[in-house]
């Protein structure tokens, strides 16, 4: 249920921010807003908000599919508010080295919850490496994906030009996987484990 609630929260409040832009402008990360005023909840807020009705849909469908099995998994290990606290600490770890990047610039805004849903997406991957993901339709192994994904964050990372965050993709994903290792180290062996033992589709 948790993971339904952090998606209705986004939904309504990226719906709210897409109705007004004063309130898209005060939750959107914006460097001279954290270091001049001191709102440190930008950190945060940005990762309620997004650029249009696409990019929530995809972020927020990508939350649905693995966040339920992560939601069920931190249970487990950390109580009922488990997940929450790690989706809502993901959106501001994942966020840090693009802030740091870009905190004397005017010009730099972010917005999304994209670095939190490649963490719960990671999380995921390093529990079930083998299940298929569909990627435009197409079945393809969770790590196979991994791989693909972390690539080519990296390569438009140092390329740019696209107007998506991919540096926070990258921390998100390194977050999520640690932060499983962190709660649960055996988590590491049977990655592993299963990595030897190919069985598509779980």
């Amino acid at each position: 249920m948790l993971t339904f609630a952090l998606i209705a929260v986004t939904v309504l409040v990226s719906w709210l921010a897409f109705e007004r832009p004063a309130l898209l402008d005060r939750l959107i990360l914006w460097p001279p807003a954290i270091d001049r005023k001191k709102q440190y909840d930008r950190l945060l807020t940005h990762g309620f908000i997004h650029a249009d009705w696409s990019h929530l849909l995809f972020n927020m469908i990508t939350l649905y599919f693995f966040g339920r099995l992560i939601e069920r998994v931190m249970a487990e290990l950390v109580g009922p508010l488990g997940f929450v606290l790690f989706y809502l600490s993901a959106i501001v770890i994942a966020i840090l080295p693009t802030y740091l990047r870009h905190r004397h610039d005017p010009t730099y805004r972010s917005l999304g919850a994209s670095g939190a849903v490649s963490a719960v997406l990671f999380a995921f991957i390093l529990l079930q490496p083998w299940s298929l993901i569909l990627v435009f339709f197409l079945p393809m192994p969770a790590i196979l994906y991994a791989v693909m994904y972390i690539g080519y964050s990296i390569y438009m990372d140092k390329r740019g030009g696209d107007n998506i965050n991919h540096s926070a993709h990258i921390s998100g994903a390194i977050y999520g996987v640690l932060f499983m290792l962190l709660m649960e180290p055996r988590f590491g062996g049977a990655f592993l484990q299963r990595l030897m033992s190919p069985s598509f589709g779980g």
